[in-house]
């Protein structure tokens, strides 16, 4: 059976988000339809990319989504195949290893962004509530539509806007200029299975304390959240929380 050799992006949305978003799916639906069946090489990049009618950038960012799902597993020297073994895959989703330990990326995190919440609760508007709670809908949405790219983009942007909202440029900047790896840290959480919307649940408690302007659980709020999506990307470190 020959998948169809042409992919849509959603009217009005041109962005490369909704792209990989939209890749990622109809990837997923060939897999499930048995195009691609376990244990089957997909094709390679410029023949899939061609066959979805996509840029290689927003292929990578559809295959990245479906490795974190657990569809497929890349083998070095070999390609991308599909596979039943969420587990295996997702323990090789990690980018960053050579460079970052994901430990190390989550602690400093959790250094960081449990004070700036709690600066940005002495100082937050209600334009700035309105603004994450928009965000927060919007990754809502964005989870019902299995589309955790977009999901994580969301998710970097609500903890950079409390940064911003804090007042402290320094952290922002770190967070910022470390966008890349703090991205990937975000998204491994979305793939737990029974936990994908964990995120979104944390999220509001933070913002609920920081409209309540209570820096001592803003603070908390955000600290667990940031403990909890460690272990939902299956880190664990002491906090004496």
């Amino acid at each position: 059976m020959e998948p169809s050799t042409a992919i849509s992006t959603p009217a009005g949305n041109p962005a490369s988000t909704a792209v990989a978003g939209n890749a990622a799916r109809v990837i997923r639906e060939w897999i499930e339809g048995g195009v691609y069946p376990v244990g089957s090489l997909l094709p390679s990049q410029r023949d899939l990319s061609e066959q979805l009618g996509i840029s290689r950038t927003s292929l990578r960012e559809a295959l990245s989504t479906l490795q974190g799902l657990g569809l497929v597993v890349a083998r070095p020297g070999k390609g991308m195949y599909v596979t039943e073994a969420p587990e295996a895959a997702a323990a090789d989703a990690w980018r960053f290893a050579d460079s970052h330990a994901l430990t190390d990326v989550y602690q400093l995190r959790y250094a960081l962004e449990g004070f700036v919440a709690r600066l940005a609760a002495l100082v937050v508007q209600p334009e700035d509530v309105q603004a994450l709670q928009a965000n927060l809908q919007a990754m809502q949405q964005s989870i019902e539509r299995a589309d955790f790219v977009q999901a994580t983009r969301l998710d970097f942007e609500f903890h950079l806007q409390i940064a911003t909202i804090s007042g402290n440029h320094a952290i922002a900047d770190v967070l910022r200029g470390s966008g890349e790896v703090m991205q990937e840290s975000q998204r491994l959480p979305f793939y737990k299975r029974g936990a994908r919307h964990a995120t979104t649940e944390e999220h509001a408690a933070i913002i609920d304390a920081l409209s309540r302007g209570h820096p001592e659980l803003a603070q908390q709020a955000m600290a667990t959240h940031i403990v909890q999506a460690a272990q939902r990307a299956g880190v664990h470190f002491p906090t004496g929380l």
